[in-house]
């Protein structure tokens, strides 16, 4: 196991490929294992570093630090550990929103954003009683109902095989992880902020998940962001389509941001030359 103590805790990573460096971060309960159909593709012409964050995975579970600002804190000490100046950040979920918080707090580290799915920057709306139902489950360990419920959720039948390993791993996290990440994203309202974010940032979404509106909203008011939908996909980009992902992502750390303005501008200085 590669274990590196990062701001105090022992965080474990996964460091496949050669080339620019990638960061990886998986999204509320998960772990880098969310990442591997990614990385396979993509590890022949980048350095990807899969981390789990601090009280899930294989990481340590401390007390405290579960905040989105401190998981952004500890991607950077991250890059810190392999010596990377600047790298790319990958986020799915809870990881695209630390990806919201990269931008705003350490635009100087950042290459670009790819973020799927991320968790809205105003905050999450979710009914007490329900989030109270998910947190009885997840405490009584109701492993075969958490099963039915997320292969339910997902829209392809061809990332069903590995929902009973995800399943695990959401009952694995700590306390303080399942409570606290869950409390910061809720209390997280930066979202008049992310038109400060110059850095370039792809917003990856899937037409099938409850978070479209949102992941939209947010995309509209980045600085420099551009967008991509996935159909019949659902929450996990990474997890459901990891071709199509890939594809769309290494055409984006290729090209850069293409949008209506970035187009605008290529036709006025076409009709002015």
């Amino acid at each position: 196991m590669a274990i590196a103590n990062i701001n105090g805790v022992d965080l474990y990573y996964e460091d496949t490929g050669i080339g620019d460096p990638i960061i990886f971060q998986h999204g509320y309960t998960a772990s880098h294992e969310g990442w591997s159909g990614v990385i396979e593709r993509m590890s022949a012409s980048y350095r990807c570093v899969a981390m789990d964050c601090r009280g899930a995975g294989d990481s340590a579970h401390p007390e405290d630090g579960y905040t989105i600002e401190q998981l952004a804190a500890d991607v950077v000490g991250m890059a810190d550990y392999h010596g990377f100046d600047r790298f790319h950040y990958a986020g799915q979920s809870m990881g695209g929103l630390i990806g919201f918080e990269l931008g705003l707090s350490y635009p100087d580290r950042l290459l670009s954003l790819s973020l799927s799915a991320p968790a809205p920057a105003d905050g999450i709306a979710f009914p007490p009683d329900a989030r109270a139902e998910m947190r009885r489950r997840w405490a009584n360990k109701e492993r075969d109902l958490l099963i039915r419920t997320s292969l339910a959720g997902v829209p392809r039948e061809s990332a069903h095989a590995d929902v009973p390993s995800q399943v695990d791993r959401q009952l694995s996290v700590s306390v303080g992880h399942y409570d606290g990440c869950w409390d910061s994203m809720v209390n997280y309202h930066k979202g008049d902020r992310l038109g400060e974010i110059q850095t370039p940032t792809l917003i990856l979404a899937g037409a099938a998940d409850s978070l479209l509106t949102p992941n939209l909203k947010d995309f509209a008011r980045l600085g420099n962001g551009t967008l991509h939908v996935f159909s019949r996909v659902g929450h996990g980009v990474p997890r459901e389509v990891p071709s199509a992902y890939s594809r769309v992502v290494t055409d984006f750390l290729e090209h850069g941001v293409v949008n209506a303005k970035t187009i605008a501008a290529a036709v006025a200085e076409a009709a002015n030359a």
